[in-house]
């Protein structure tokens, strides 16, 4: 169609039913939950077939006619979800399209409620979308609208952000409740400048408290993507084409449904605008009169470290800077084993909303002091979420000479009681968590056993050591060691000629009060015989 039978045949169109509307369904990627839906604009001309927006949107918008073609699908909206309601079908919220032309016009938000009262739609089931473009050079008149828009209380979406030259501009002036994104930044592989872009604006959108939606998405892949940077609201062919009215009518009623829910809901009294001012009290606070302290975020194993103080940066002992840190993979100086600990008080937090502790060890290094290994005693507590992902705050202390004077002192301690409680004596050494034992010179020269014994005690029950009829309760012993007594003792007859010796163990535990290791021995019975029997 050109532009002449556009404009002739435009008024036809509206009164024939013409112009159509499809929706293309939102879906939430992480559940497959239907969330919304927008509506397009379609013309189905009796001769020329399928126009699309392109086609015919930029004509109707030179000749003043693109209000009455917005009313139109608004009100064809109306009446979908009057249908819903009335056929007992659980709507979604379906978003509809104002262009710069609406609101230069004046007026528009009392023609929608005109309408929408007309069919006694709620307001929660219908959402308005202005694209950035829209507002440049009309900022306060856009706001204006927008105002009157949240008054009456629709959710106002922006569409297609990032297309444009001013978009933070935008976004900073005007208070929208959703961001669509526009994907044309992940055009060919996935990732890369324009994916780093893209997951800079969805961090920015969760600490607006606003949720971000992924428009034009065609790959599984992409939709990953989106989802591992946060942002899991989709829409687009990967899930489905725009449906007319009746079947997304049908699909409305055999799927799951939810509600967009914010990206960011801080906790109080955490106010996010305040904490990133740098000349705000907060930022005071945190840099100053706080002690050691970082806000990181986590999200099902993932974590980023978003800001650290000064105090910080000294508790650690280490030459590094603050961008050192920032810049770091938070995990690296974690082993597996005290990953675990600290990701296991993390989930506590998580899901207590209370302050949580621990205790890891951990390696740092830096360019000049190369590696050093310190334990850093953390205190854990969430000040924000955004859906699986939370915003946490740790303080942190360096308990590293503490925890080698404790280490010290407990070795010295040991060697002493076993020096005293060992003597003149076969010891042995057995690792509770791998059943292995170790033998001392003496055992290894009496009675034949190798440098290192393992599935202990097994070994001296089958070499008759430990004889059959004490065998059953040797082996209890070392459940009970596993579940930590602290110290067994009986006399027990040992080797093929039963010979009564003393039987010991003394068992040893880690920081966190699990039974580590045991220390046993062996002292031979003098002149009581009868305790062999």
């Amino acid at each position: 169609m050109n532009e002449t039978e556009i404009t002739a045949e435009f008024d036809r169109a509206c009164r024939e039913g013409q112009l159509s509307v499809r929706y293309q369904p939102q879906y939430n990627h992480s559940t497959g939950r239907m969330t919304g839906a927008e509506a397009l604009m379609r013309w189905e001309h009796p001769e020329h077939g399928t126009q699309y927006p392109a086609d015919f949107i930029p004509v109707l918008e030179r000749h003043g006619l693109i209000r009455r073609a917005d009313l139109y699908v608004f009100e064809q909206v109306c009446a979908f979800q009057r249908k819903c309601l009335d056929e007992g079908v659980s709507p979604v919220p379906v978003s509809v399209n104002i262009s710069r032309h609406d609101i230069l016009e004046g007026g528009y938000v009392s023609e929608l409620e005109r309408i929408r009262r007309r069919y006694d739609v709620p307001v929660r089931l219908l959402r308005t979308e202005i694209t950035e473009s829209s507002a440049v050079g009309g900022l306060k008149l856009v706001s204006t609208v927008l105002r009157e828009l949240h008054e009456a209380g629709y959710v106002v979406e922006m569409d297609d952000f990032g297309s444009g030259y001013s978009s933070l501009n935008i976004l900073k002036d005007l208070d929208v409740d959703i961001i669509k994104l526009d994907m044309n930044f992940l055009t060919g592989d996935v990732g890369g400048r324009g994916g780093t872009i893209i997951n800079a604006m969805v961090q920015m959108a969760k600490w607006l408290d606003t949720p971000t939606i992924a428009e034009g998405v065609e790959t599984v892949e992409q939709a990953d993507y989106m989802k591992s940077i946060g942002c899991n609201y989709i829409q687009g062919y990967v899930y489905s084409r725009p449906l007319p009215g009746a079947e997304l009518l049908e699909l409305l009623r055999r799927t799951g449904l939810e509600p967009t829910s914010p990206a960011m809901r801080l906790l109080q009294p955490m106010d996010a605008e305040k904490f990133w001012n740098p000349e705000s009290l907060e930022t005071l606070i945190f840099s100053n009169y706080v002690g050691a302290a970082a806000i990181f975020s986590y999200e099902d194993g993932r974590a980023e470290i978003l800001r650290v103080n000064v105090k910080y940066i000294k508790e650690l002992g280490m030459n590094i800077t603050e961008e050192d840190v920032i810049r770091s993979d938070p995990w690296e100086s974690f082993d597996p084993e005290n990953r675990k600990i600290y990701e296991d008080t993390l989930r506590r937090a998580i899901a207590s909303g209370e302050e949580e502790s621990c205790e890891t060890w951990r390696t740092f290094v830096s360019r000049c002091c190369g590696e050093d290994r310190i334990c850093i005693r953390s205190h854990i507590r969430v000040i924000g979420k955004a859906g699986q992902q939370s915003i946490v705050y740790a303080m942190v202390q360096n308990v590293t000479a503490e925890k080698q004077r404790y280490t010290e002192l407990a070795d010295s301690e040991r060697r002493f009681r076993f020096a005293s409680e060992q003597a003149n004596v076969y010891a042995w050494e057995y690792t509770i968590g791998t059943k292995q034992m170790r033998p001392c010179f003496r055992c290894m020269r009496d009675l034949g056993l190798p440098a290192l014994l393992e599935n202990y005690p097994e070994p001296v029950i089958e070499n008759g050591i430990f004889p059959a009829d004490y065998a059953d309760m040797y082996r209890d012993w070392h459940r009970q060691l596993e579940k930590g007594a602290e110290h067994l003792e009986a006399v027990i007859p040992l080797t093929v000629g039963r010979v009564p010796f003393h039987v010991r163990y003394t068992t040893e535990f880690d920081e966190n009060g699990r039974p580590l290791k045991a220390y046993g021995s062996a002292t031979l019975v003098v002149d009581e015989p009868e305790k062999a029997e």
